[in-house]
């Protein structure tokens, strides 16, 4: 499947809304560049700084988009998020995006170990050449770390039979792909709930867990926050509700710096998640720097649009 750049037209919206003079932005999450294309394209004039810890989305970045790097309007990084402050030359952004989904390459490329549908090594990392794996996790962890993690960063509410099986079966032989794994929580969950696989939360928990990602949220976000010019704006797409519950929090103790644009989460339209059923779980929420009262741009936009309130 082709990655699909989610709620773009929300994102380029919030942006647009307030252009400033500089119109320098960071794209902190590149992937496969939906997002930074669509704001070359929008805003003629524009820079961005595209930060990706994956190796190959530079890759890929570097070829599909070598005419704006030759132009000197966009920048490609192989970078973790939090670091941006290290590795751009910018200091002040009038705009930053963080999408915290996983790209479709990253989903349905085997070799990379997130996907349960297809075999491939246990191994989950966004940046393949440093890190603890899966693999590591699975066959390492002590069965109460396991059903803890599972609790915790799955939200599954009784993993132990789950783990049990995981410990019994690795002493006779360690978990090395992911169809084993996702096998075994299938024979042992069953399909309760059709297009939504038994083992998706395992998963996710694994993922979370190898690449830190809550941490690096809670590290970076502040300091994007401080990041932003005068009017700037920062806008997190997340997908599930540990992310968004950390996105909230965050926004809201930054009001002394600026103001929520949208009081309500933002979620895709019906007709998106058609097209896209992989955005049906995407929340948006901005926060715009120095504006406190008195301004509803944005509120409307973010009233107007089909939305869910977490609080």
């Amino acid at each position: 499947m082709s990655h699909k750049p989610v709620m773009i037209k929300e994102v380029i919206d919030l942006f647009c809304e307030r252009i400033p003079p500089t119109k320098k932005f960071l794209d902190a999450t590149f992937g496969r560049g939906g997002h930074t294309r669509a704001l070359l394209e929008h805003i003629p004039d524009c820079k961005v700084w595209a930060l990706d810890q994956d190796i190959e989305a530079v890759r890929f970045g570097e070829v599909e988009f070598s005419e704006y790097i030759s132009q000197g309007r966009l920048k490609i990084i192989q970078s973790n998020f939090t670091d941006f402050e290290e590795k751009c030359e910018q200091r002040v952004f009038d705009g930053i995006l963080l999408d915290l989904g996983v790209s479709s390459p990253q989903l349905d490329v085997a070799t990379r170990g997130f996907s349960f549908y297809h075999e491939g090594p246990l191994d989950m990392r966004m940046d393949q050449s440093q890190g603890i794996t899966a693999q590591d996790i699975v066959n390492g962890w002590s069965e109460r770390d396991l059903s803890a993690l599972f609790r915790e960063l799955g939200e599954i509410s009784n993993p132990d039979r789950v783990v049990r099986a995981i410990v019994s079966d690795r002493k006779k032989k360690k978990f090395t792909t992911t169809r084993e794994l996702a096998g075994m929580v299938e024979r042992l969950c069953g399909w309760r709930k059709k297009g939504h696989h038994p083992a998706t939360n395992f998963f996710l928990a694994l993922r979370l867990s190898v690449n830190g990602e809550l941490d690096v949220i809670v590290e970076a976000l502040p300091k994007m926050v401080r990041a932003l010019s005068e009017n700037g704006r920062l806008i997190v797409l997340t997908f599930h509700s540990l992310e968004d519950r950390i996105v909230k929090n965050i926004f809201k103790g930054s009001l002394e710096l600026g103001r929520l644009i949208n009081k309500k989460v933002i979620v895709p339209s019906r007709d998106e998640i058609l097209s896209n059923p992989r955005s049906r779980s995407a929340k948006l929420r901005a926060f715009e720097k120095g504006h406190k009262v008195g301004d509803k741009v944005g509120q409307k936009m973010g009233e107007s649009h089909e939305s869910a309130s977490t609080n």
